[in-house]
């Protein structure tokens, strides 16, 4: 495993934290969504209390480490490595206290088939290696999503939900599919989510307890993580090449087992 200094470097380098690829315009234009009440950008939260721009971009800054002068308008925004990796540690020593339960039952989503599905994959694998039950309610369940309106589809990889739209797996917002696949647990709901995007937020908003993976144009995870509805939210660039996860990975799934 890398040292805290070696991976700090690689997070930089690979860009999936210090200056990264999500344009600082593209991260205002979402903050000031959000404010807005766009449900879209709140990723299947509701919140307690009214969150303006000012508060989201503040939260952000905190949270993830982009730039906190709101003049700052256009060209590079940033994510702090630090707080991917204080993160991931965190993240860590969520998931180990669940899997020190007997049986546990953990339920994986990504949008992100393209990206972050390269540490879901590895992590999932772990998580049943330890004894935990991988749970793939509604496979198979069609519903008309955010793409342009065509039927899309739960599909698992190795007990990974994702969406798939005509045979191809999709990156997805939507937290519809995450609403039904815990309705169809009739209530027994898992002790663990490990998601993104509007899969850990309709999980979070439903009181089940969910650790996330979220870029920095994504500041409805992290409202959801300052209100207390997500337990852990790790600041990334979430679709940089799928082997640049590797070391932080490693790190993950050795803190869990470390933590075990």
């Amino acid at each position: 495993m890398l040292s805290r200094d070696e991976l700090r470097d690689h997070l930089v380098y690979s860009r999936i934290a210090g200056d990264v690829a999500t344009p600082r315009e593209n991260n205002l234009d979402h903050y000031s969504s959000l404010a807005n009440g766009d449900p879209y950008y709140a990723l299947g939260l509701t919140f307690d209390q009214p969150w303006s721009y000012r508060d989201i971009l503040a939260l952000m800054a905190k949270s993830a480490g982009v730039v906190s002068d709101p003049g700052h308008r256009w060209g590079q925004d940033t994510i702090d490595p630090d707080l991917t990796i204080d993160a991931i540690d965190a993240m860590a020593e969520r998931i180990a206290a669940v899997l020190a339960r007997p049986e546990p039952r953990i339920l994986f989503a990504t949008g992100h088939p393209t990206g972050i599905l390269a540490i879901h994959l590895p992590l999932a694998a772990f998580c049943a290696a330890r004894g935990a039950r991988l749970l793939s309610p509604a496979e198979g369940w069609t519903y008309a999503g955010s793409g342009f309106g065509r039927p899309r589809r739960i599909r698992y990889l190795q007990d990974i939900a994702m969406l798939d739209d005509r045979g191809a797996l999709v990156h997805t917002h939507d937290a519809a599919p995450m609403r039904h696949m815990l309705d169809e647990l009739n209530g027994e709901l898992p002790d663990l989510v490990i998601a993104d995007h509007g899969w850990a937020g309709a999980a979070g908003e439903a009181g089940v307890p969910t650790v996330a993976f979220a870029d920095c144009n994504d500041p409805g995870l992290f409202v959801g993580e300052a209100e207390g509805k997500l337990d852990v939210v790790v600041p990334l660039d979430d679709n940089v090449l799928p082997r640049y996860y590797a070391p932080l990975t490693d790190r993950l799934v050795t803190g869990v087992s470390s933590a075990l």
